[in-house]
């Protein structure tokens, strides 16, 4: 009887564990999630090893790097995102959902254009085309984020990155890079690109059958807004439309950075963020590259480092969102991160083992389990740090910054391993040793700056109980 009565208690304690998803908006997540994945093989891993295979040099791959900038710039045009609001489609559709339906259909548009394009004949044209992708994949990337942010509740933004980030696996490891690969095996790179774009449909179905998301602003933000707002009315000299104008940049523009720069170690902040992925961006880029000059083939690529690592991630996911949870967001930042660097040496493992099949699976489900852990709790964090009066801006700022890393100076892989000789085990140890910088940064953000963005500050009082940015 007691037996009975401690499994009834586990299966209840599990119950509440996977509660939050069961929440009718985790799938809306997955599958907005979803959409933003789907684009990233295009232009990272698939097209590298799309290039390496018409002969373009390691050096040149890694400078496709480059094209992906827009990733590290969004928060430029965030504050339009935020603001702006759009003919038709803002008044249909909202806000968010109206920008969403927007970038996705630019986006479509950008993918076919480049299944287009012939990179044996005009490589530079390979490349607009690809940061024509980028800036709508990064766009997107804006709404969708806020759209996460806005749509939940603070204690559930563990769930809902857990399950954003499934979403990005599903159309980013599963159909756009091992589809892509199948696809390109059986029918071309172009057709591959072509079918691929077609996916982004699923993010506009999740979009239309969703509503519009209500954040609430707190009233510290109001106040400081039309503080600033009435101290340019004051300036009687100057036109009433500059005025106006000058307060829409204001609220647009500086108030998201002017907020964020007023809370404690916000400096030591940005600098964890912009270097903390740096070792798995420099591996991620040159991975490809490294299967096939091992030999591997595009099938055997497929199935072990899309689909298997794809069984690590989710399983990865899964717990990032359980441990978040149980340890909290810093704790579980340190201990994914630690893990992640440790997994970095398994390839070299891989490069010293040669054509190895078993260490292959070994190296990628490990490596795929641990970046599911850690993107999980980053995610979670950087949610954590956004004012719902500027979500889109402040987490596109955030995002933003690690993305800066992860793309300019990972456009230095294929350098790096030229000189090294081609080197693959000693490049890895690199990036294991490089993995391990951000967390002197992240624990002095744990013992000095544990709360960085307070959460109990009430919401301004309105008729309605929301005020709409």
């Amino acid at each position: 009887m007691l037996g009975q009565a401690n499994l009834t208690l586990l299966l209840q304690r599990l119950t509440n564990i996977f509660a939050p998803y069961r929440d009718r908006r985790m799938l809306t997540l997955l599958m907005l999630g979803f959409s933003s994945g789907l684009p990233a093989p295009l232009v990272f891993s698939n097209l590298s090893i799309w290039l390496r295979d018409l002969g373009v040099s390691r050096t040149d791959i890694g400078l496709f790097a480059l094209a992906a900038t827009p990733y590290a710039i969004n928060f430029l045009w965030a504050p339009l995102v935020d603001r702006l609001r759009l003919p038709w489609l803002s008044a249909r559709f909202g806000r968010r959902r109206g920008w969403a339906l927007f970038t996705q259909s630019l986006l479509i548009l950008a993918i076919v254009l480049l299944s287009l394009t012939n990179p044996t004949e005009n490589l530079p044209l390979v490349a607009l085309a690809v940061l024509f992708v980028t800036f709508m994949s990064a766009t997107q990337d804006i709404v969708i984020d806020a759209y996460r942010i806005e749509l939940l509740e603070p204690h559930l933004y563990g769930a809902g990155s857990a399950a954003a980030i499934w979403g990005w696996h599903l159309g980013g490891t599963l159909v756009g890079a091992a589809g892509g690969l199948y696809l390109a095996e059986y029918y071309g790179w172009n057709t591959a690109y072509l079918v691929l774009a077609a996916g982004i449909f699923i993010g506009m179905l999740a979009v239309l059958a969703s509503p519009e998301p209500k954040p609430v602003v707190s009233a510290a933000t109001l106040a400081e807004e039309s503080r600033v707002l009435n101290h340019l009315e004051g300036f009687k000299e100057l036109p009433k439309h500059f005025r106006q104008a000058m307060g829409w940049i204001y609220v647009s523009f500086l108030a998201p950075f002017a907020e964020f720069t007023r809370r404690k170690g916000w400096l030591w902040i940005l600098a964890f963020i912009f270097i903390f992925k740096l070792g798995d961006a420099l591996l991620g880029r040159m991975s490809g590259v490294f299967y096939r000059e091992l030999g591997f083939s595009l099938l055997e690529i497929a199935e072990v480092s899309k689909l298997y690592g794809f069984g690590g991630n989710i399983v990865g996911i899964l717990l990032g969102g359980l441990l978040v949870a149980r340890v909290g967001l810093l704790k579980a930042l340190f201990i994914s991160g630690l893990a992640t660097a440790t997994t970095n040496l398994t390839y070299a493992w891989l490069a010293a083992s040669g054509q190895s099949y078993a260490v292959f699976v070994v190296a990628l489900v490990a490596d795929n389990f641990t970046t599911g852990l850690v993107t999980v709790a980053f995610v979670a964090y950087l949610s954590s740090l956004c004012n719902s009066a500027y979500t889109a801006t402040q987490y596109a700022l955030l995002a933003s910054l690690g993305n800066l890393a992860r793309i300019w100076l990972s456009a230095s892989s294929g350098w790096m391993v030229d000189k090294l000789d081609g080197d693959w085990a000693k490049f890895f140890i690199l990036t294991a040793f490089i993995a391990l910088a951000g967390l002197p940064l992240l624990w002095v953000i744990m013992r000095r700056f544990p709360i960085t963005l307070p959460q109990g500050i009430k919401p301004a009082k309105k008729e309605n109980g929301v005020v709409n940015p």
